[in-house]
């Protein structure tokens, strides 16, 4: 076992033992079959994250993207609190 081989393994523990929540882009955008935590699709949802108009997602795996969900949370908070103080 190679000293990247530990250092990648320690932080998939730091990873899993984290107490947060994360959501797949399944959960998060809407498709015709299925709601999710945004009206939108997930075409828009890559798009927002492009432009830096919504927060970064982590990257777990090969075919695994995740956002935790208290960065969503944070981001749907601020943009309900601009809408209202306009």
């Amino acid at each position: 076992m190679t000293r990247a081989d530990i250092s990648y393994f320690s932080c998939l523990l730091d990873k899993a033992s984290m107490s947060q929540r994360v959501l797949r882009i399944s959960g998060l955008a809407t498709t015709p079959s299925k709601s999710g935590k945004l009206p939108v699709s997930p075409a828009t949802v890559w798009r927002w994250v492009r432009e830096g108009k919504f927060p970064a997602p982590h990257k777990i795996s090969a075919g695994v993207t995740v956002w935790n969900e208290s960065d969503v949370d944070a981001w749907l908070t601020a943009r309900t609190a601009s809408a209202i103080s306009s």
